[in-house]
């Protein structure tokens, strides 16, 4: 068989890096998506050749059907598989319900549960015609117990939840497996904009373990679910959070 492709959404990020470089280890030939208008990709390019990674980076607004499939088309084309997609885009616009705007809700909904439906939906063929593949959502912790100010958010990733198990009955036949990955907070750029007082007084007294989490350990996780080991794994939501939220 050929040398296998991963293809992750959001991959510039921190979470998104991790994932690219773990299953990279594992023997991937490792593609991403990142936003048209993210203007670190090719600094970000240049520090994973560093590493010894080369990545086929394909500019697309995963909220925008159409752009998702030219972007599998373009990996497609210079791949000529996809046999593992982890589905990690995603964005937030916290706000209290009562004052969130439309917008706020239609580009959260966009990049994190419109973008799963149809990177997924671009993707199914070609790993039918394998009779192989796997599919990784990456959901929240708050897509389980909710948050703040996180309704959009939280509906969203909640969300992934009904379509991996929806998809998973619809593809098993098929050899392809459909799982949810939910992480808590992880050491990444992202957090570390919560505000300290926050951080110390709300975000780690709620981990019993008592520290964020790493990217790198839900790679871990990640890597194990594309592999051929997980096999008889499918639709199901893994919480990987330190005891934040037990399920």
């Amino acid at each position: 068989m050929s040398k296998q492709v991963a293809l992750v959404t959001g991959g510039l990020g921190g979470l998104g890096t991790a994932v690219c470089r773990r299953l990279h280890q594992e023997g991937f030939i490792i593609a991403a998506t990142c936003s048209p208008s993210n203007g670190q990709r090719h600094a970000w390019l240049a520090a994973q050749r560093d590493e010894g990674m080369d990545v086929l980076v394909v500019e697309a607004d995963v909220a925008d059907d159409s752009a998702c499939a030219r972007a599998v088309q373009r990996v497609l084309a210079e791949t000529k598989r996809i046999d593992v997609l982890v589905n990690n885009a995603g964005i937030t616009r916290d706000r209290s319900l009562r004052k969130m705007g439309v917008d706020d809700w239609h580009a959260v909904m966009g990049a994190n549960l419109d973008s799963v439906f149809s990177m997924t939906r671009h993707v199914l063929e070609p790993m039918i015609g394998q009779s192989w593949g796997r599919v990784i959502n990456i959901s929240s912790v708050n897509g389980q117990q909710g948050a703040f100010g996180q309704a959009n958010y939280a509906a969203a990733k909640a969300g992934m939840h009904g379509f991996t198990k929806a998809l998973a009955l619809e593809v098993a036949r098929h050899g392809i497996t459909v799982n949810t990955v939910s992480p808590g907070y992880l050491a990444t750029r992202m957090v570390s904009e919560v505000p300290e007082k926050v951080m110390k007084e709300r975000i780690l007294p709620a981990i019993p373990v008592g520290r964020l989490g790493t990217p790198e350990e839900v790679a871990g996780l990640v890597a194990y679910l594309a592999s051929e080991q997980a096999g008889f794994m499918t639709g199901a939501n893994i919480a990987i959070n330190g005891g934040q939220h037990m399920c």
